[in-house]
């Protein structure tokens, strides 16, 4: 398996994404095209012993984080994004992955993989920490503004994508809402309920703000506007939080001696609140493997986008998506029994 790697795209590219690509081809085995400028993608790997495993194509333009999607994808046909994902249209890798301009990584997906037949609204699917390991919450950005029906196959998607990626046998599905009573939501969440519980997932009704991080529910459907914020809040409660424990304990020996005591718990905490141990972001509904990272995204945040890639490559997850739409589009329910 090959999988493309953006280069040029993020804050810190392309050191850390080279860097990460590096981890990756090192832990993984896994064979990459690293796609962007190739004198800088050079200098990065410099001598490292890379036994084969990675490879460059040039793409001497950059789509910037404060361009328009659209506009950067059709006028930059030669950006490092825009040749990465072509090379997945061209069946010359089996995934991409971008820590660039989320809107232009999603515009070359659509563009030049197209969607899955009956999803009109890709969704980007994130991971965020929860009590009981980690929740699924879609969609977190791509479409602020959603109809029943999208809703209705993201929870359907997220379903598939938990079973597949995540390894949860049968995934809980809540429906965010402001309320856990079937008659509170708004006009969408209020259509879409009832959908949901006919579609053949396990679907447990609404689910609140509150149960987002408690580990009620497994995957959680909501719009990309209120996801995204949902997202955005909880990457700056988990800074605040480790900021305020670590002001604590720098306030007397005391603290300091009990710090020592608890370092590994506390290490272990920001793992879990660190965004860069959950490495990317799909899009599903998108006819092929893509995946955006944080814009800031590290090595090791590259590294774990690229394990997620070849993880949903080789548990046929495109596949899996495509069979239940095209079976809804043929009248069935959700195209599986929960």
């Amino acid at each position: 398996m090959i999988i493309a790697v953006d280069a040029m795209g993020g804050d810190l590219a392309p050191r850390e994404i080279v860097q990460g690509a590096l981890l990756a081809a090192a832990e993984y085995n896994i064979s990459l095209i690293l796609v962007g400028d190739e004198e800088q993608i050079q200098a990065e790997l410099g001598p490292a012993d890379t036994d084969g495993l990675i490879n460059i194509t040039h793409a001497p333009d950059v789509i910037g984080m404060e361009e328009h999607p659209a506009i950067a994808v059709r006028r930059k046909k030669n950006s490092s994004i825009v040749k990465a994902t072509q090379l997945v249209r061209d069946g010359r890798a089996g995934a991409v992955v971008s820590a660039g301009n989320t809107g232009a990584a999603m515009t070359a997906a659509l563009l030049y993989l197209g969607r899955i037949k009956g999803v009109d609204r890709p969704a980007i699917a994130g991971i965020l920490p929860s009590e009981k390991g980690r929740a699924l919450m879609l969609d977190v950005g791509a479409n602020v503004d959603c109809k029943p029906a999208h809703l209705l196959r993201f929870g359907i998607m997220g379903y598939h994508y938990a079973k597949k990626i995540m390894g949860i046998p049968r995934p809980r599905v809540g429906l965010l809402s402001n309320g856990e009573e079937d008659h509170k939501g708004n006009e969408t969440t209020l259509a879409v309920f009832p959908q949901l519980q006919a579609a053949g997932i396990n679907f447990i009704g609404n689910v609140e703000g509150r149960d987002i991080f408690s580990g009620h529910a497994d995957v959680i459907v909501c719009d990309g506007f209120i996801g995204n914020i949902v997202l955005k809040a909880g990457e700056g409660m988990a800074t605040l939080l480790l900021k305020m424990v670590k002001g604590e304990i720098t306030r007397s020996y005391l603290a300091k001696f009990g710090m020592a005591m608890a370092s590994p718990a506390l290490k272990e905490l920001k793992k879990r609140l660190d965004y860069n141990e959950y490495g990317g972001a799909p899009f599903l509904g998108v006819n092929g493997v893509s995946i955006i990272c944080h814009g800031s995204s590290a090595s090791n945040a590259i590294k774990n986008a690229i394990k997620l890639a070849q993880d949903s490559v080789e548990n046929y997850l495109v596949e899996s998506i495509r069979e239940v739409m095209e079976k809804m589009d043929a009248g069935g329910a959700g195209g599986h029994s929960a």
